[in-house]
């Protein structure tokens, strides 16, 4: 997959692409991440790509015509990466939290994307006339306002990745994440046998594959119950799952 970051701070992107799960897919090349920088497209001796916003009022505002120019030349990019470079292929993203929170289900999707240009504002924002000419898409991390909108694009860009097939070296440890099937993850335990006074639960060095799964499940409904009610109240089990859920229902009765 090929993503085209567009941001005046293209140093952060070290991050991202040299260390971890997604530092290794870019050096595996079964990920392309590529900075772009609007001071780039600026004509002027200070490179400027704000200014003063009409109207008034605090701070400044990201002009368009740099960041056209730099999107402009990020779709060329993409579209010699391979990608089909319109809004369902190839979006331009800008990260925004006036935007739709990311979620695990909108990560799935971004999955079958060829590529993403995602577009960092800073300061008080960028000009209307950009975003409705240019923007697909805007992506919040949630009700909170950052500096810039470097850190959600690397957010975005780690949950998409390890999402992707092969990444994970092991894809059933991206399917037993908290959210994937509705419900949060079941807290996991590995040696020593005993820390603290407190010892492994017995149920997972029984072996009993079967067992697990179910104490598993049965933890997983546990905390979601009591950590987040709107994703119990949201959640609909599989058939198996119901079947669980009626056997954990009789226990607590007994």
């Amino acid at each position: 997959m090929y993503f085209a970051v567009i941001s005046i701070f293209p140093e952060m992107f070290a991050t991202i692409r040299e260390f971890g799960i997604t530092g290794r897919a870019v050096t595996q090349e079964q990920v392309t991440i590529e900075c772009i920088n609007p001071r780039d497209y600026t004509t002027d001796n200070y490179r400027r790509i704000d200014e003063r916003p009409y109207g008034g009022g605090p701070g400044m505002v990201m002009m368009a015509e740099p960041l056209s120019k730099a999107i402009e030349d990020a779709r060329l990019r993409a579209s010699q990466h391979g990608c089909r470079v319109d809004s369902e292929h190839c979006p331009v993203i800008y990260m925004s939290p006036q935007g739709q929170t990311l979620s695990e289900s909108s990560v799935v999707n971004m999955t079958d994307y060829d590529g993403m240009i995602l577009l960092c504002g800073r300061y008080e924002g960028i000009d209307e006339r950009l975003l409705s000419q240019y923007v697909d898409m805007e992506v919040s991390l949630g009700d909170y306002v950052l500096t810039g909108g470097e850190l959600p694009a690397m957010v975005l860009m780690d949950s998409v990745i390890r999402r992707l097939p092969d990444i994970m070296g092991d894809d059933k440890s991206a399917e037993q994440d908290s959210f994937v099937d509705g419900l949060l993850d079941c807290p996991h335990y590995t040696k020593p046998h005993e820390f603290a006074g407190m010892a492994v639960p017995e149920v997972l060095l029984s072996g009993h594959h079967a067992n697990i799964a179910k104490w598993r499940f049965s933890q997983q409904v546990s905390r979601t119950q009591t950590r987040r009610p709107d994703l119990w109240q949201a959640f609909t089990p599989t058939v198996e799952q119901a079947k669980w859920l009626k056997a954990l229902a009789k226990a607590d009765k007994k």
